[in-house]
């Protein structure tokens, strides 16, 4: 709807989407969440559902922890009793090496491995069908909210940012309670494991290696913070490039009419440009961990290594205990490292999560139950008196503003009989629109009452008020599937013979009888493989299918031929035979033959009454009537 009053301009915010982050393969990043307890309290709350599920992912993702770490341990015993062996052989003390007994702990170590693999696999299993069912779940929250939501909502939130919620946000959820939960359990279980393991070989060597431990904290540290402000500008760049390359895609006429080209281009390179800038930035930071690590780790490693040696040489600690040790050092700074990670993930995490959250917890429209009493007949109606519903509508003092402060309509009251034709005229911004918003209960009034057949609107369920009405407006609306089921979208359980029917009252079966595939012809995303005129008579057909009541018809011959306009007037003459009809009307000579016209100016009716009673008046309608006409004259 294009005309009448409209709320304020909407405050359009781009949001990034999924990409490289300081986690390695992960690959998250996302803004800080401005409550980080209390996002991951919420999502704990909606994991509390599935604590044995959770339960059996912590104690297998210990388990194969556990498992897998003292296997390095077990092996050192292997080196031992071959270190023993190969001794007793060269001084001739003993029969050798025991083969029998290596054997045994490698079946061991294959053992312990294959179950460790298995509760892995396990555990992995279970956690993935978690995370999917939350995020299922969160899915159809959302879809759930976002029709329950008001059309206020909707006027001050783009489409993009709703998109983000149920898109963006949701994945990064879906992926990072995947992976982080059991990374959080696996990587704290392989810590504290591996420490009371080296604690177990040599307490000196132990705490000689615990000595990088701090130095690494500091440097992961460092780079975590240098990267995230880089990360932070990728994310947000990367959403404005996205949300510039979805406008000029979608105004591409728009733009090329306006030789809009070059300032398209320069605008893009200006925004891939910051995000080049930060993007090989944050992943010059991020890549360096892995390498600093590694160089801290090889120290620690080396100075180990000397220690062990000489403890060694005292005779103090066992070859194959050297061996087990070494392993531990390796697989030391790999939790560190992990833990280090995660906690970036669950910035990310609670950042989506918290986005989610408010989204879902956005005040909702009111419910559909009675709320206000205007007169005695004002109780809900019935399964019968829906289907007899005569078609009357009063407007009774109605005051409405999308803003408390700012009031549209003033105080509008009207009278409309069954089957009468009704035209709102009026100059742009005089709330015509407004008022359909209000008869369809798109927006409840803030004073006054809006009454069919004398019952409240707001004591009918939404459902059944809408089920009353049928629309024809100035923008089509058509979807990606074949004409005959654009046209049944009035009436979803519709033969095939009703379509048809629909169709010849909408004088659209001739044009659609031509097309490639007739009735079966599939309309393209955007409806653009049919013209205008064609798109304005499936909707007509779609409406005349749907049998409705009462009509709200935004006048929509202003952009097509002649003929066409003929074909698209007398089909909306069909349409509106025996109902009550609004009409929107933009171009006045098309509703002379109206019942009433109601002249509104800034939210007010200024005249009502026949084209031939307001024209005798010579008032606000004659002087609309007349400047249109001279107008259409001069030109």
């Amino acid at each position: 709807m294009s005309n009448g009053a409209k709320p304020s301009e909407n405050h359009r915010t781009q949001r990034g989407h999924m990409g490289g982050g300081p986690m390695g393969g992960m690959g998250m990043m996302g803004q800080k969440p401005k409550d980080f307890k209390g996002a991951l309290k919420t999502l704990a709350h909606h994991l509390g559902r599935y604590k044995i599920r959770l339960s059996i992912v912590v104690i297998l993702a210990i388990a194969s922890t556990v498992f897998s770490i003292v296997g390095p341990k077990i092996l050192g015993g292997a080196t031992n009793i071959l270190a023993d062996g190969i001794m007793s052989k060269i001084t001739g003390t003993g029969a050798g090496i025991d083969f029998a007994a290596i054997g045994r702990i490698i079946l061991q170590l294959i053992a312990l491995y294959l179950i460790s693999s298995l509760f892995m696999y396990i555990q992995g299993w279970v956690m993935t069908g978690v995370s999917m069912k939350v995020t299922y779940n969160l899915r159809n929250n959302v879809a759930k909210k976002i029709n329950n939501l008001p059309l206020s909502y909707f006027d001050k939130t783009s489409h993009g940012e709703v998109l983000s919620r149920v898109t963006n946000d949701i994945d990064i959820l879906s992926h990072s309670l995947n992976q982080s939960v059991s990374q959080i359990i696996t990587s704290t279980t392989m810590f504290l494991g591996i420490l009371v393991m080296m604690f177990s070989i040599s307490w000196l060597m132990t705490l000689v290696a615990l000595i990088i431990v701090p130095l690494s904290m500091v440097i992961i540290m460092t780079l975590v913070k240098r990267s995230q402000k880089h990360f932070a500008t990728q994310q947000e760049f990367l959403g404005h490039i996205n949300g510039h390359i979805e406008e000029m895609y979608g105004g591409h006429t728009v733009m090329k009419a306006f030789n809009g080209e070059q300032a398209s281009v320069e605008a893009f390179d200006k925004y891939n440009e910051r995000l080049y800038d930060s993007a090989w930035k944050s992943q010059f930071f991020s890549g360096l961990m892995m390498p600093v690590m590694s160089f801290i780790s090889n120290l620690g490693y080396v100075a180990v290594c000397i220690l062990g040696g000489w403890l060694a040489v005292q005779g103090k600690i066992r070859i194959g205990d050297i061996q087990a040790f070494m392993q531990y050092v390796r697989q030391f700074t790999q939790p560190i490292g992990q833990l280090a990670n995660i906690s970036n993930v669950l910035q990310a995490t609670a950042a989506a999560s918290e986005r989610v959250f408010e989204f879902l917890a956005e005040e909702e429209k009111t419910p559909d139950t009675p709320i206000v009493k205007m007169n005695n007949h004002d109780t809900l109606p019935d399964t019968d008196t829906m289907i007899h519903v005569k078609g009357s509508v009063q407007f009774a003092h109605v005051h409405f503003g999308y803003n408390p402060d700012k009031v549209v309509i003033r105080d509008f009251s009207a009278s409309i009989k069954p089957g009468q034709k009704v035209a709102i005229v009026g100059p742009t911004g005089a709330g015509k629109t407004t008022i359909v918003k209000l008869l369809m209960r798109f927006y409840d009034v803030n004073e006054g009452a809006i009454l069919i057949d004398g019952y409240n609107i707001r004591n009918f369920s939404r459902g059944e008020l809408r089920s009353l009405f049928g629309m024809v407006l100035q923008d089509t609306w058509l979807y990606n599937g074949t004409i005959k089921d654009n046209i049944r979208y009035g009436k979803l359980d519709a033969a095939d013979e009703e379509v048809i029917a629909a169709a010849k009252s909408a004088q659209a079966h001739h044009f659609i009888r031509t097309l490639p595939d007739g009735y079966s012809m599939v309309l393209n995303e955007e409806a653009s493989n049919v013209s205008q005129g064609q798109k304005q008579l499936l909707t007509i057909a779609r409406a005349i299918l749907a049998n409705p009541k009462i009509l709200i018809l935004d006048e929509a011959t202003s952009s097509v031929d002649t003929r066409t306009e003929v074909l698209i007037q007398k089909a909306m003459d069909n349409l509106m035979v025996g109902r009550t009809s609004f009409i929107i009307a933009h171009r006045l000579s098309t509703i002379r033959n109206a019942d009433h016209i109601l002249c509104m100016d800034q939210g007010d009716i200024v005249e009502q009454g026949t084209h031939d009673e307001l024209m005798a008046k010579d008032g606000f309608y004659a002087n609309l009537y007349n400047s249109q006409f001279d107008t259409a004259e001069t030109a």
